[in-house]
């Protein structure tokens, strides 16, 4: 994983990038908080949330929604006050008592992040659309965005927040900036043509020079941009029969550069079961090391993109390798593995003898209910329509009614949190 960006990520490489902004997903842990640090009661995890807390938090619901699980109201009471007036959020706000400002560094990848998590908690109308409202009017000139408002565009952060719109109903096709252009054509732009090495992947930028490399993580969330599906899109997956393949066109459209990508990913996989960490500067590239968040956006890419059959190594792989690096890595990790699992209909209670949705559950506040069995994909599909509201969840106001109807509702037992999150 290069450059996608969890917080967690980038504050584990910070001395090297130098704090250089990237998209948003975890594959190394974040530093833990000084013992000065005090987390607020409703944030998931326990280290350092300066880069992720957003992030970690939106993932964390986005894991537990698709498993039918309500969050406490104090978790999403806190990811709801950390949305400054303007309807974005910076990756994190120690103090939220003090509004945001020209200092504040919004972030679009974070607000994207928590505009999909909070559309799927439900009831949250003025939030969500609030959020939505600001990406939209920080849309570049290509049609796309990056990690910072006006920065250049990436195929991450367009990606990411092409989620976020089309989970709050808005039509991809039709957001354009002045100069008539769309997400997608961001996004085309950074499809590389079949026929040539690495033909199908996505660039997360241009060179310098213009030129596009392979980035399997830009890959990973270009496919679901592509098909203008969010982080938790695995849950419509369904298996075409078809074997990937890339098909140079001409006239390339969006869907076709996400089968063109997925085509990509299975192929990369195909290899050792796993995508790999680019090297750090001055490393030794001969002993490449596995990039566990990575590979699971890919199997829920590849899913997504209805090629669900070919996972299969890559889903073996997470099982057998992956239980070090979430239980260091922390909640969002976790939550990645979740997608993973729901999407390719792996066990989440006993993935690779780890249930992930109990280690999950216990890295925050327990939650206000739990409902089963797990939600259907129909009741986490993306609205349609071009409107600026997000309508109440279907499970949120369930677990409300059960919730209140039974005292207790169905609060799990495992409020213990494990030492390290």
């Amino acid at each position: 994983m290069t450059v996608r960006r969890s917080a967690a990520t980038l504050a584990a490489t910070a001395t090297v990038l130098c704090a250089a902004a990237a998209p948003a997903a975890v594959a190394a842990p974040s530093p833990s908080p000084s013992p000065s640090v005090a987390l607020p009661s409703g944030l998931y995890g326990t280290k350092d949330p300066t880069y992720d807390g957003v992030w970690r938090q939106s993932l964390a619901f986005l894991a537990q929604r698709i498993e039918g699980i309500v969050p406490a109201t104090d978790s999403v009471d806190w990811l709801i006050a950390q949305q400054c007036g303007n309807g974005a959020y910076a990756s994190y706000r120690a103090d939220v008592s003090k509004p945001c400002d020209a200092k504040t560094m919004l972030d679009t990848n974070a607000t994207a992040a928590a505009v999909q998590a909070l559309a799927e908690v439900g009831g949250h109308r003025d939030i969500v659309n609030n959020g939505v409202r600001w990406l939209k009017s920080v849309q570049n000139e290509d049609g796309g965005w990056g990690y910072g408002a006006g920065s250049p565009s990436d195929a991450n952060s367009t990606s990411v927040v092409i989620g976020a719109l089309a989970r709050q109903g808005q039509r991809i096709g039709d957001i354009t900036n002045a100069g008539g252009r769309t997400p997608y054509d961001a996004l085309l732009k950074l499809a590389i043509p079949c026929g040539g090495k690495d033909g199908g992947a996505f660039a997360y930028q241009p060179d310098k020079a213009g030129k596009l490399a392979a980035n399997a993580d830009a890959t990973a969330a270009a496919v679901l941009g592509s098909m203008g599906k969010g982080l938790a899109a695995g849950d419509n997956a369904t298996v075409d029969g078809k074997a990937p393949a890339c098909v140079k066109s001409d006239d390339l459209k969006p869907e076709q550069a996400a089968r063109n990508g997925a085509a990509y990913l299975a192929g990369a996989l195909a290899k050792t079961g796993h995508l790999n960490l680019p090297p750090m500067p001055g490393a030794d590239d001969t002993t490449p090391q596995p990039d566990f968040g990575n590979t699971a956006d890919a199997v829920v890419a590849l899913a997504s993109a209805g090629h669900k059959d070919r996972t299969a190594g890559a889903v073996g792989w997470l099982k057998k390798n992956s239980g070090n690096w979430a239980a260091t890595s922390g909640p969002a990790a976790y939550a990645q593995l979740v997608l993973a699992a729901h999407a390719t209909g792996a066990d989440v209670h006993d993935f690779g003898g780890v249930d992930l949705i109990r280690q999950l559950n216990a890295s925050g506040p327990a939650p206000a209910a739990v409902i089963t069995p797990s939600a259907s994909p129909d009741d986490f599909s993306e609205q349609d329509g071009t409107s600026d509201d997000a309508g109440l969840g279907v499970w949120w106001l369930v677990g409300i009614g059960l919730a209140a109807g039974a005292g207790i509702g169905f609060l799990i037992s495992s409020r213990r949190k494990t030492p390290q999150l």
